[in-house]
């Protein structure tokens, strides 16, 4: 079936075909050399007419060129061969290496695993990493959110995460750059290049100078590798998913959304946010052949947790982790903000009684603290009470406690990076919760590793 180019409209393009024989939305159209782009079909305009999304360029597309059908949507290499590998959402490769070899290609379009294919068991992926570990662990085969404003971290956060369980488990991983700078997209491919770990990892990148379009489907492409590597017992039938950052999908969606005309929802966002966002995150599943677990990167505009965008998300996930933009301004890396984070998986049921007894007391001292800021701020503290000095000296020095120097920051701060097991952050907080701290300067408490380092701290 071919057509003609009627119009280009920035990244959109009409094409008519003969009436009556017009493709399916989310159809793929080629157009005629030399131009050979991408168009996908996003929407039927009638009278032959079909409007779809350049993947590419709509540079040297003109009215009149040919168009052909494909007849199927958007497909990607699957399997072993994108291992090491970085490319585009149409299976291209970007990091200057020969074309893939797969002898599959899948759809990236697919629908999530029937419910009753779904494995419920809930149980927590111990990083290493204190704070998270204690206050809002992750869930192996769940999905867990980074949020953040600018500069708080996200990234880092994410990339030590990376460190910490792709070495450790031995798994595949599946790395989704979605609309982030170029420079962090090589950053993170020489790091891990440099780190062993790209022989394990396959990367999909649409950066910030691609057009919406391909920003849009590269999360679904990332999904359609992860989700054959999981159906193949791969790894072990452990796959991890990282998204970097999911945000930008939301954002490519209002802009594509735009685009075609759509009429806005509530801030600006697309109409049809709900159900575009849906459509990864409820592929994102643990089946009886695997499970992938996915961490998801998320820019909150303007530090709003409230924002539309922000919260769409929020309502997927299994853990979510805020990232405090006062906690980075202190220096307390990770700037993880322990009253507002929350994980499903901190559960006595699940972690064990201890766990969720050490982890409410913290918070409960965290949150009186937080309480009493502004009177300290404006009385001092040696107006309050025995009881609550107490409480914020051993807030104080449990905020400390919890930081950590990163591995992949070792080469900037100057600091070795460490990973604590979580019966030592158990420990270690408890220890602090009974006052054995109270008469140690809390700076000693400071970007330490596990028991070791703070009986050392203790003296």
């Amino acid at each position: 079936m071919e057509g003609r180019v009627e119009s280009v409209f920035g990244s959109v393009v009409d094409v008519r075909f003969a009436a009556g024989s017009i493709p399916e939305v989310n159809e793929a159209l080629i157009v005629e050399s030399p131009h050979q782009g991408t168009i996908e079909v996003v929407a039927q305009r009638g009278e032959g007419v079909v409007r779809g999304l350049s993947l590419g360029t709509t540079e040297g597309i003109r009215r009149g060129m040919r168009v052909s059908a494909t007849g199927g949507p958007i497909t990607v290499p699957v399997g072993d061969g994108l291992l090491g590998r970085v490319i585009d959402c149409l299976g291209a490769p970007l990091d200057g290496g020969p074309p893939i070899v797969s002898d599959v290609r899948q759809s990236i379009h697919r629908a999530p695993p029937p419910i009753y294919r779904h494995q419920a068991k809930l149980e927590p992926l111990i990083t290493g990493l204190k704070m998270i570990d204690l206050l809002c662990p992750f869930a192996r085969g769940g999905k867990t959110g980074l949020f953040g404003g600018a500069g708080v971290g996200k990234t880092v956060l994410l990339m030590e995460f990376i460190s910490a369980i792709v070495g450790r488990h031995r798994g595949v991983a599946v790395f989704a750059g979605v609309g982030e700078r170029i420079r962090e997209g090589h950053e993170l491919w020489n790091e891990f290049r440099e780190s062993g770990l790209a022989a394990q990892t396959a990367m999909v990148f649409g950066q910030m100078d691609a057009p919406p379009g391909t920003r849009l489907r590269v999360p679904h492409a990332a999904l359609t590798i992860a989700e054959h590597f999981r159906d193949e017992g791969k790894g072990g039938g452990h796959i991890l998913l990282l998204i970097d950052n999911i945000f930008r999908f939301v954002q490519a969606g209002m802009e594509t959304s735009a685009s075609i005309g759509r009429v806005p929802s509530r801030v600006g966002y697309q109409p049809t946010l709900a159900t575009e966002l849906a459509a990864v995150e409820e592929r994102i599943a643990s089946t009886p052949e695997g499970s992938i677990t996915s961490v998801q990167a998320v820019y909150v505009p303007a530090d709003d947790l409230q924002d539309p965008g922000a919260a769409a998300v929020m309502g997927h996930l299994d853990a979510r982790v805020i990232l405090s933009r006062k906690m980075a301004a202190a220096g307390l890396y990770p700037a993880v903000d322990a009253l507002l984070s929350t994980s499903r998986v901190l559960d006595a049921s699940i972690v064990g009684e201890r766990h969720a007894r050490v982890a409410g007391e913290v918070r409960t001292v965290l949150a009186r603290y937080r309480e009493l800021e502004d009177i300290i701020a404006m009385l001092g503290l040696d107006e309050l009470s025995g009881d609550d000095r107490r409480a914020v000296t051993r807030a104080r020095r449990l905020q400390r406690f919890l930081t950590q120097p990163f591995v992949v920051s070792e080469a900037f701060t100057g600091r070795r990076g460490v990973r604590v097991p979580i019966d030592e952050t158990l420990q270690g907080c408890e220890r602090i919760l009974e006052g054995a701290a109270d008469d140690v300067d809390e700076s000693r408490l400071y970007m330490i590793g596990g028991l070791e380092d703070l009986e050392q701290a203790l003296g």
